[in-house]
């Protein structure tokens, strides 16, 4: 985020903010709805990693917003998104049964159709006055890309994080560490293809780079082989670049969608790509290939759900795609309503995208 040349500090600053503030809300809303206990609630490490995931989900919906909104618009924001976030990811995960480990459908999905409506809600027809404010300089493209390679180096243990120690944790970093290396390669060729005279774009290595650790976040966990992680990577790359030359311009032209950092290309269509990679790969589950046990384990067919069949999984894994749509959609249109009230203190159009309306 920090690719905005005079936005740097909001964009770090405020991202330290909402983290914060939402790790302390998402603990509370996902102990409720997870680990209370005789009036308690139980908080462990892996508490502390599905607040940060909770979090993780705000930051993409802060991307689309990034420069257009006040501190206290973004605080009412994480207030509601963790809330209705811990909502979706409950439904999901406990009611409908579905394995999401790396959280392309709860993170993603919900992360960036969520930010996506809510930007769409606080439309600024005259934003285009801004437009050289949006633009990046060489040392804030460079720290932006050092970002990215963080994120490149770490996402293969974002995905492990809370997968079952073992063979299932390795499936997923391996998994998510041979999608990112063939999305970087596809990435960097229809950059070149798609810009005049060859030459890469910033924007494009920053970001579609990672779509392959989005867009194989679901099955990550899964047997889904080695060269269908490096497809599910390699067409990531080329869906997110053709995203940011053709489709960001769409949506902002015809359907009012200013999205500040490209959210839709990083994290809105990967993760739909996710859900539907983890849903066939999870309706292709046999015996065969997982042996008795190993698929039991696999998608935790046990107590109440003894009974089910992968065929049945896989269509529940669809159905959590659905689910993580609608409450972002229309989740984000309630709070994108809420936001726009005019006593939250946001910017004018000609401060967009200015840290000195409230940093020294």
């Amino acid at each position: 985020m920090t690719f905005l040349q005079r936005y740097g500090f909001g964009a770090v600053g405020f991202n330290f903010l909402l983290a914060a503030f939402g790790i302390q809300w998402a603990l509370l809303m996902q102990g409720w709805l997870h680990t209370f206990e005789h009036g308690k609630i139980l908080i462990g490490v892996e508490s502390l990693i599905s607040a940060d995931f909770c979090v993780g989900s705000v930051c993409i919906a802060f991307g689309a917003l990034l420069g257009k909104v006040s501190p206290v618009q973004l605080l009412i924001m994480t207030l509601f998104q963790v809330t209705l976030f811990s909502v979706n990811e409950y439904i999901l995960l406990d009611l409908l049964h579905v394995k999401d480990a790396g959280g392309s459908m709860t993170i993603h999905t919900f992360g960036a159709y969520f930010g996506l409506t809510v930007t769409a809600i606080l439309y600024r027809p005259h934003l285009e006055q801004t437009k050289d404010k949006q633009d990046s300089v060489y040392h804030s493209d460079l720290f932006s890309m050092i970002g990215t390679l963080f994120l490149w180096m770490y996402w293969p243990s974002f995905n492990s994080a809370i997968s079952d120690h073992g063979d299932a944790q390795h499936r997923a970093a391996i998994n998510t560490y041979c999608s990112l290396a063939a999305c970087v390669l596809t990435t960097f060729a229809f950059s070149s293809l798609l810009q005049r005279k060859g030459k890469l774009n910033m924007v494009h290595i920053q970001n579609a780079t990672l779509a392959g650790g989005v867009a194989v976040g679901t099955a990550a966990e899964m047997m889904l082989p080695p060269f269908g992680s490096l497809i599910v990577g390699f067409s990531c790359g080329i869906i997110s670049t053709i995203g940011f030359v053709y489709i960001t311009p769409f949506l902002e032209s015809k359907l009012h969608i200013q999205d500040t950092c490209g959210i839709h290309n990083l994290h809105a269509m990967p993760g739909l790509i996710g859900g539907i990679v983890g849903a066939i790969t999870a309706a292709c589950a046999t015996v065969e290939i997982y042996g008795e046990e190993g698929l039991i384990r696999a998608f935790d067919f046990t107590g109440d759900y003894s009974s089910r069949t992968p065929s049945v999984q896989g269509g529940y894994q669809a159905a959590g795609i659905a689910v993580s749509l609608g409450m972002a959609l229309v989740g984000g249109a309630i709070v994108g309503g809420i936001l726009k009230l005019p006593f939250f203190g946001d910017p004018t159009d000609e401060n967009c995208f200015e840290d000195d309306v409230y940093w020294e």
